[in-house]
């Protein structure tokens, strides 16, 4: 793995590497897993170009055309005068490289069951959640390709990996022997079956949470939403104090319910502060769609069979839709844990771990501060008051507080809080600011403290 890797990076094969080679045209067709562009644009057959059809593509390359150490590595098998992969070695956006199964095609065989699944979306979307500080003990619980060791071995002092695939340990030790990343302890079990008396700092977790009837494949499916609402439950009896867990998770949409409280009621009683941001909602149809193409179901002779299996099995449930979203967990040790459950579908600065701890810390501050009329805020840096009226009208009609950084909120606040937000600089204290300005833009009614919590949990001011 040691020579592998060495000639991959001599030979361009990086996240860069394989953009540039390919260009816009080509990588935006494979998104669409259209492959003739991109193999228009390694037509050439130099050393880079079959590294990309050979671990990236996935198609034969001449034999004459692989270096020895692709030969020796046992990751491709031959065929007379032709070279195969036998997995999908990627590069990634840490520097190092991810080894999983190869990517499923529309055609190719039905997925094994214990499918390794390569990083991708939802791989990316989880490094980018979790908290950047550094930790002591981490676990990636069901790591897969072991993609999110990649983004933690800079940060926690020591890795446990755990995943009940065996096979999926055995391609992440690659990954991250491949990655120059060693010390990692990885297990083979169920959910926290492998860390069973263990506590960690930080617990990430990109769990199987496609929802759906049959669990045949262990990498994604687990039947409902259950095994998300479980992990959630199960993770504080982990967690050190002040413990963070950051999870991907699906949940289901039913008829009659609110989804806010189904899903916050997996995190009552759990002692944790918690933040839980739905990102996007399907209906059945567009989720059950999206998931046989993940399969490269589409095509089959079972694909109409599977899909009406699929529909049936959630209008028994009267699941209306299905929500995908983050999850965020804080052990803070208190009796009176504060639970924010929020949809957020426009666009957020990202990395978001960047900035996650600052937002559990101001949902927690604007419910925990006792007398916030004695607090001394400061309006954050990057707010923009935007107002709307009538021309020459002395009032304006609307006006919107608009962060343009971190999470892009905008709120319609009254004149009152606007003018909060243009004096507050942490110098006097809420109450009597409130005060000062009832009189100048008031009817005299001196606002209540309170009403300021939202703003505070939000974002729009600090404490």
């Amino acid at each position: 793995m040691e020579r592998l890797r060495h000639h991959l990076l001599e030979t361009g094969y990086t996240i860069d590497g394989v953009r540039d080679r390919l260009g816009d045209v080509a990588a935006t067709a494979l998104a669409r897993e259209e492959l003739v562009p991109a193999l228009r644009a390694t037509a050439d057959g130099d050393p880079l170009a079959t590294l990309i059809r050979l671990w990236w593509l996935g198609v034969p390359v001449p034999a004459r055309s692989v270096a020895p150490e692709v030969l020796d590595s046992g990751l491709v098998s031959a065929d007379g005068d032709q070279v195969s992969a036998t997995v999908h070695l990627q590069p990634w956006e840490t520097g190092g490289y991810v080894v999983s199964d190869r990517k499923v095609r529309p055609g190719d065989p039905a997925l094994r069951p214990d499918h390794v699944v390569g990083a991708g979306g939802a791989s990316a979307n989880l490094a980018q959640l979790v908290t950047r500080r550094p930790v002591g003990r981490a676990l990636d619980l069901g790591t897969g390709c072991g993609v999110q060791v990649l983004h933690l071995a800079g940060r926690a002092e020591q890795i446990v990996a755990t995943d009940v695939n065996p096979r999926a340990v055995e391609l992440a030790r690659l990954s991250w022997e491949l990655s120059g990343v060693s010390g990692v302890d990885a297990r083979t079990g169920s959910m926290f079956e492998p860390v069973e008396d263990e506590l960690f700092d930080l617990v990430v977790s990109n769990p199987p949470f496609v929802i759906g009837p049959t669990g045949e494949l262990t990498y994604r499916e687990a039947g409902g939403d259950g095994f998300c609402r479980d992990l959630v439950r199960r993770t504080p009896r982990h967690l050190n104090p002040g413990g963070q867990a950051h999870f991907l998770a699906n949940w289901l949409h039913v008829e009659g319910e609110d989804w806010r409280d189904r899903v916050g009621g997996w995190l009552r009683e759990t002692g944790c502060d918690a933040w839980v941001v739905q990102r996007d909602v399907q209906d059945p149809a567009e989720y059950v769609e999206l998931w046989l193409r993940d399969a490269a179901e589409q095509g089959t002779k079972g694909y109409a069979e599977h899909y009406d299996r699929w529909l049936a099995w959630f209008e028994e449930r009267k699941v209306e839709g299905v929500g995908f979203g983050w999850i965020t967990m804080r052990n803070s040790g208190t009796l009176d844990p504060v639970v924010r459950v929020e949809h957020l579908d426009h666009q957020v600065a990202l990395p978001a771990g960047d900035y996650v701890d600052s937002v559990i810390d101001a949902i927690t501050v604007a419910h925990r501060t006792k007398e916030l009329g004695k607090a001394r805020l400061r309006t954050a840096d990057d707010l923009l008051d935007e107002r709307i009226g009538l021309p020459g009208a002395e009032d304006p009609m609307r006006i919107v507080l608009r962060q343009t950084q971190r999470l892009r909120r905008s709120r319609e606040v009254g004149t009152v809080e606007a003018a909060l937000a243009g004096v507050c600089d942490g110098e006097l204290a809420l109450g009597p600011l409130l005060n000062v300005i009832a009189e100048l833009v008031g009817d005299g009614e001196i606002p209540d403290a309170d009403a300021v919590r939202p703003l505070i949990a939000e974002g729009y001011f600090l404490l």
